[in-house]
C-alpha cells in the first residue's frame, strides 16, 4: 500500500474505537513499528487524537477530539446512516429536520450508485408513520436534489402543482430549504418571473439540475425561514380559529409557537389561529389538557365533535 492508502486504512481500524495493540496493527498493515508510529503522528497533524501506551504491551486507540474529523464508512455504515437520515429529514423533531437533510446531501454526493441502491431498496422496503395524519407526503429523493441544488448554486428546472392552478414548468436559482410545520418549502428565484418564490416540496415534481451555476442574489428577507413565514401571513387562509382554552397562555403558547397568538383571559386564554386545515388546531386543543369552548368557526366545534365521539367508540369498544 501507499502511505495514503495505508493511513486511510490505520484510520479505518482504528475508528473502530478498540484498543489496537501496536504488533497487531503493524502486522494488519504489513509495516514495521516505526513506520507505524509514523503514520500515527500523521493522523495527530491532521487533527486526530490517538493515545499511544509504550512497552511490551503497548498499543494506540483513537479518542473523542476537541472537533469531529472526517470520518471513514464502510459500505453497510453509509447505506444504514443515508436511510436514517431519510427517515429524520421529515420527523417532526424541531431543530433535527434542516441538519439532516445537510447531513444527508453530503452523504449522498460521495456515495457510488451501487450504493445508493442498497439505500433505495432498503428505504422502500421500511415503513414508518408520519408526524401526524394528514402530513404533506413528497419523495425523499425530491428533498435531496434540491439540497444539493441549492448547496451548489445550480440552476433547476421542475413540474410545479400551484394551489388551484394548472402544472406550470418553472426554472429557479435554489437558495434554501425550510421545514416549517408540517411542509418543506423550497426558496429560490423564479427566472420566468423574475421574482423571489417559495415552493412546497409536496407539489414540485421531477427536479432536474441543469448542470448551470449562478451567483446567489439578495433575499428580500431576514432569512429563508423569514421569506416563507411572510408569505404564509400574507396568504389567504380558510379559517379563522378563535378559541378560549382553560389552560395558562405561556403553557398554550409554548405548544401553539408561531402558528397562532395566545392572548392571557383570566386564568384561561383565548387562542386565535388562521390555518387551512382544521387538524392542527384539534391537535393543539387536544394537547392542551384543559377544557375549552370554541368561539369560531362552527366548522372547529363540528371537527371537535367528530373526533371526541371517535376516540369515545374507540375507548368504549374493549
Amino acid at each position: 500500500m501507499s502511505t495514503s492508502e495505508r493511513m486511510l486504512r490505520l484510520l479505518s481500524l482504528l475508528q473502530t474505537h478498540r484498543y489496537w495493540p501496536g504488533p497487531e496493527l503493524s502486522e494488519r498493515l504489513e509495516v514495521s513499528s516505526r513506520t507505524l508510529r509514523r503514520d500515527v503522528d500523521r493522523l495527530r497533524d491532521l487533527g486526530y487524537t490517538v493515545d499511544a501506551v509504550r512497552g511490551a504491551a503497548g498499543g494506540y486507540q483513537l479518542r473523542a477530539g476537541g472537533s469531529l474529523p472526517p470520518l471513514l464508512l464502510e459500505d453497510e455504515e453509509a447505506v444504514v446512516i443515508a436511510v436514517g437520515l431519510r427517515s429524520t429529514a421529515t420527523a417532526a423533531v424541531a431543530g433535527v429536520d434542516d441538519w439532516s437533510v445537510q447531513a444527508l446531501s453530503k452523504v449522498l454526493s460521495l456515495m457510488p450508485p451501487r450504493l445508493r441502491r442498497q439505500m433505495d431498496a432498503v428505504a422502500s422496503q421500511t415503513e414508518s408513520p408520519g408526524p401526524w395524519e394528514g402530513a404533506p407526503v413528497f419523495d425523499a429523493a425530491v428533498l435531496t436534489t434540491l439540497a444539493q441544488a441549492c448547496r451548489d448554486s445550480e440552476l433547476l428546472r421542475f413540474d410545479y402543482s400551484a394551489r388551484e392552478a394548472e402544472v406550470t414548468h418553472r426554472r429557479v436559482e435554489p437558495l434554501r430549504l425550510v421545514s416549517l410545520g408540517r411542509r418543506w418549502y423550497l426558496v429560490a428565484w423564479d427566472r420566468d418571473r423574475m421574482d423571489w418564490r417559495s415552493f412546497r416540496l409536496d407539489r414540485i415534481a421531477d427536479p432536474e439540475p441543469t448542470g448551470q451555476r449562478f451567483r446567489p442574489r439578495d433575499l428580500p428577507a431576514d432569512d429563508a425561514l423569514a421569506f416563507v413565514e411572510q408569505g404564509i401571513r400574507q396568504m389567504p387562509q380558510r379559517y379563522a380559529v378563535r378559541v378560549r382554552v382553560d389552560v395558562p397562555a405561556d403553557e398554550l403558547a409554548t405548544q401553539v409557537g408561531r402558528w397562532g397568538t395566545v392572548t392571557p383571559d383570566g386564568t384561561g386564554c383565548l387562542l386565535e389561529m388562521n390555518v387551512d386545515d382544521l387538524a392542527w388546531p384539534v391537535m393543539v386543543l387536544a394537547g392542551s389538557g384543559g377544557n375549552f369552548v370554541v368561539e369560531s368557526p362552527p366548522e372547529l366545534a363540528e371537527k371537535v365533535a367528530e373526533v371526541g365521539a371517535r376516540f369515545s367508540r374507540v375507548g368504549t369498544s374493549g
